[in-house]
């Protein structure tokens, strides 16, 4: 009867995970929230592990859906290179096979995210520790759940009207991907979304929405693979039975979970503002406060 009620505590961190991964809500804010909560029966080092290992469940999400626009490289079989214009021009071998085999656009896409990803790498890899020290607690959640939720509604009011001017990757320079890149560090701050950081930073320098959106999604695949394998060499491989049982249930869950939110929140974007977003966590923040000061 333990061992159900362990796994049904791990299929709902895996669906709030998988829900709050993506919305710029902070998916480790509702993680240490949760965990006040519904308390894993694990070790402390484990559980640190597993709420980062997690994530992996749903960056595949991310690769399922975006498989096609995420592959930078096309079949020899086909004429599906036709589609693509060549990037370079000229007679050597070597750059005729490029050109048959490349998906350029792609590929450039792929050095974007590298270059946005590095500000949040060079930060949180040597810091990684203290941050979690200093910072990982439903009280700084709060605080951040709030700040950024009011930033939220002030960003979209003061858009409202405004022609991005990115609204496709083709438009997205290196500078855009490298100030998207600097609002990402933010996140390393639980409680401020990794999705919310860089979809707001994508906002704030003329990104649409949308664009922003995926590109959000898209920097999520190296920081999560990266941050996993981080918490993985330190935890180390060696699982008892119930900790690979608990691992791959939450991230199935999170993975299956993740398939659904993406698409719908990418469907409501098309059609609607971030505003909902910052009203729900200035609420939810104030409701943490509120229990952080008189208790349960």
């Amino acid at each position: 009867m333990e061992k159900f009620i362990e796994i049904l505590k791990v299929i709902l961190l895996g669906i709030v995970e998988g829900i709050t991964e993506w919305l710029p809500i902070s998916s480790t804010g509702h993680m240490i929230i949760i965990d006040e909560f519904v308390k894993l029966n694990v070790t402390p080092e484990f559980k640190e592990m597993f709420f980062v290992v997690i994530q992996l469940g749903a960056i595949l999400a991310v690769l399922v859906l975006y498989w096609q626009k995420l592959w930078p490289f096309v079949s020899g079989k086909s004429n599906d290179h036709v589609k693509y214009a060549p990037k370079y021009q000229g007679s050597n071998g070597f750059i005729k096979f490029l050109n048959k085999y490349v998906k350029w656009d792609t590929m450039e896409m792929w050095f974007k995210v590298i270059v946005a990803v590095l500000p949040a790498a060079i930060i949180g890899i040597p810091f990684d520790d203290t941050l979690d020290e200093l910072f990982y607690n439903f009280q700084t959640v709060s605080i951040t759940l709030i700040v950024y939720g009011i930033l939220f509604i002030v960003v979209e009011s003061r858009n409202k009207g405004k022609k991005p001017v990115v609204r496709d990757f083709k438009e997205m320079t290196y500078k855009h991907a490298i100030l998207i890149g600097a609002f990402q560090m933010l996140s390393l701050i639980p409680g401020t979304s990794r999705s919310g950081a860089t979809i707001l930073g994508g906002i704030l320098i003329g990104t649409s929405r949308y664009v922003a959106a995926e590109f959000s999604f898209f920097l999520a695949i190296p920081v999560m693979f990266g941050a996993s394998l981080l918490k993985l060499v330190k935890f180390g491989f060696h699982f008892t039975s119930g900790e690979l049982v608990i691992l791959i249930v939450g991230m199935v869950t999170a993975f299956v979970v993740s398939v659904i939110a993406i698409k719908t929140f990418m469907s409501y974007i098309k059609k609607k503002d971030f505003k909902v977003f910052g009203y729900y966590r200035i609420v939810l923040g104030i409701v943490l406060i509120l229990y952080a000061v008189f208790g349960a």
